[in-house]
């Protein structure tokens, strides 16, 4: 049975890729790491001995109808994102005998055998995890709202297994984001996640996994504590750290947990300080500095906002009345 664990990124992530790929088969040997790439080797300066010793799926290369519209409507981020299904049931049709395909945001670390995962879809199809599984204590971001928001589920991993009903629906989200999976809010669109939540009701064998050590993040960290200097970590002295989730951190600003929340600071959360610096540690050794100066092919130049026309008068508009009235006697003398 073959087991595959696939990230998607652009160039400009292949550290961050390189570092979960690496860190995956430290511990799941038995594992097969494919990079979805979300950029154009061929029209890149970077030379294939920069490239990580991973297999790269080229966007371009796995058949997408209309990609070139699809392209078009997205910014990067929403593009990321809104192909995922699409990989992943290519990978599924790509690759006969996995069993298993998991997929997991590239700023991830595996810290243990996945078998925590893989038990669960002993009898389910899909395995999700939630943000968080205890209320927050305070109003510092995230909040529950910011949730509300952006997703119940963290779609940073989505585990899964061969079976009619992941294909079933690999099908339905790859339709859905197609055509909606921007950032906006307002009309109830935050790229792949707010779909989700429809998952466990539209597919009854969907297990959602409350294991506190399976995407420690910033959003959980109120309810999580690493203990231990160094793998194996525990969080709070009960089960494994499995996988932890870096979103939002970057090396260049060491100080800061995540650009995403404000709850915490190193200084409040020491248990995980020495994480971040180990990760930073293998950013840096991976190549972070070299692969982030790569522009991704799909990135698109911003589109200049046409003048508008009469400037003036608009903002003598928005004036109260008798400003507009003595603007005009003005004009008239």
């Amino acid at each position: 049975m073959q087991k595959i664990v696939l990230t998607i990124c652009s160039i400009n992530y292949l550290a961050q890729a390189k570092s979960l790929g690496d860190s995956l088969l430290q511990h799941n040997p038995d594992y097969t790491f494919l990079i979805g790439l979300v950029d154009r080797l061929d029209q890149s300066s970077i030379d294939k001995s920069q490239l990580p010793d991973y297999p790269l799926i080229e966007l371009h290369t796995i058949g997408i109808e209309d990609l070139d519209e699809l392209c078009d409507k997205y910014n990067i981020t929403e593009l990321n994102t809104a192909v995922k299904p699409f990989f992943m049931e290519y990978v599924y049709n790509t690759y006969p005998e996995a069993e298993i395909v998991h997929y997991f945001d590239p700023d991830i670390l595996v810290f243990q055998a996945l078998s925590d995962i893989e038990s669960p879809l002993k009898n389910h199809s899909l395995v999700l995890t939630p943000h968080i599984v205890s209320p927050y204590p305070d109003t510092s971001r995230p909040q529950e709202t910011d949730l509300l928001n952006t997703g119940i589920f963290n779609l940073g991993f989505l585990g899964t297994k061969r079976s009619p009903n992941t294909l079933a629906f690999l099908h339905w989200w790859k339709e859905r984001l197609r055509d909606q999976c921007y950032i906006d809010l307002a009309n109830g669109m935050f790229v792949d996640q707010l779909w989700v939540n429809f998952a466990p009701v539209y597919y009854d064998d969907v297990y959602i996994s409350r294991h506190l050590g399976l995407n420690m993040a910033y959003w959980n960290l109120h309810e999580r504590t690493l203990t231990g200097e160094n793998i194996p970590y525990s969080v709070n002295d009960a089960v494994p750290l499995i996988f932890f989730h870096f979103s939002g951190y970057h090396p260049e600003n060491p100080t800061e947990i995540s650009k995403y929340q404000n709850r915490y600071t190193f200084q409040e959360k020491p248990d995980v300080a020495t994480i971040f610096d180990q990760y930073a540690q293998i950013l840096i050794k991976n190549g972070h500095e070299m692969y982030k100066k790569f522009p991704c092919f799909y990135i698109k130049a911003p589109v200049p906002k046409p003048r508008k026309r009469f400037l003036r008068v608009r903002k003598y508009l928005s004036l109260p009345f008798q400003k507009v009235v003595n603007f005009i006697d003005k004009v008239q003398i």
